[in-house]
């Protein structure tokens, strides 16, 4: 795929590709070996002297996806030259995998950009399965690199059975793999540091709507942390307890009630402060 701009000074190729665009010397370097550098078409050196107005294209090689696009609806929240931000529905994984090849968001991203235009499939955020909400793709492994130096700041909302005592925390507890062949985690003493934020939103007779911030990011914090806390999330089938679990299945939650709501973080091209909310929701409090 291309990278493109249009020079708003005089100067360099150079200096445009290292100050406007981000790339590293190495890139810069692979990229003019492979005659990836044109300016208004024309295929340059990195010391060509650029002018106001003159376009800049930089062609970025992609791997092609071993798994086919995909037809289908795809809620669009942002999208510009380099990134995309989409809302991803609960129960439908982020990416393939060795079993299931089709079916999921990275399918449906590819569809989107064969109606569309030119794009790669770099999640810079991971939802579990079953975990709905906004998920900030790069559109290219450029991007992607830059954002991981600044990651984003993350902002859940879940729907949570009881509630904590008071109406702000932190949850401080070490997260640990379970013994093979489970995948599931566990609190306990020699695990990773992990670090949740919570805040009450709404409280009601038996459910309390959280605000949480993932401070670090193991797999399944939030869940697990939740859980710990004694106020395990809804339709949670994993991490539940057989309380909260009678009280999903009676309810017909049927699924976690975890949503990805907000997502903070710079720009990596632009330098601008992004604020992105899913249009998702959780159910009313009961």
């Amino acid at each position: 795929m291309e990278l493109t701009m249009t020079a708003a000074r005089a100067g360099k190729l150079s200096s445009f590709l290292k100050n406007e665009l981000k790339m590293s010397t190495g890139l810069v370097n692979k990229v003019k070996w492979a005659d990836g550098l044109r300016v208004n078409g024309l295929s340059c050196h990195t010391n060509y002297q650029v002018e106001p107005g003159d376009v800049i294209a930089v062609r970025l090689e992609e791997a092609q996806p071993e798994y086919p696009a995909e037809q289908g609806p795809l809620t669009v929240l942002f999208e510009d030259d380099w990134l995309l931000a989409v809302d991803k529905p609960a129960g439908m994984l982020i990416h393939p995998s060795r079993n299931r090849i089709t079916g999921t968001l990275a399918n449906l991203v590819q569809g989107y950009y064969a109606r569309t235009g030119q794009g790669a499939f770099h999640p810079l955020t991971r939802l579990d399965r079953d975990t709905f909400g906004i998920v900030l793709i790069a559109k290219n492994s450029h991007i992607h690199a830059l954002l991981q130096q600044r990651k984003p700041r993350k902002t859940y909302e879940a729907l949570v059975f009881g509630g904590p005592d008071g109406e702000a925390g932190l949850i401080d507890a070490p997260i640990a793999r379970k013994e093979l062949p489970s995948l599931l985690r566990e609190i306990r003493p020699d695990g990773k540091p992990s670090v949740t934020r919570y805040r009450v939103l709404e409280r009601g007779a038996q459910v309390s709507r959280l605000e949480l911030e993932p401070v670090t990011g193991r797999t399944h914090q939030l869940r697990l942390h939740c859980a710990y806390m004694g106020f395990p999330i809804l339709g949670d089938p994993q991490y539940g307890s057989e309380a909260s679990m009678a009280f999903s299945r009676e309810r017909d939650f049927e699924t976690q009630l975890l949503l990805a709501k907000r997502l903070e973080f710079i720009h990596p091209i632009t330098g601008q402060t992004m604020a992105l909310e899913s249009r998702m929701t959780l159910p009313e409090l009961m």
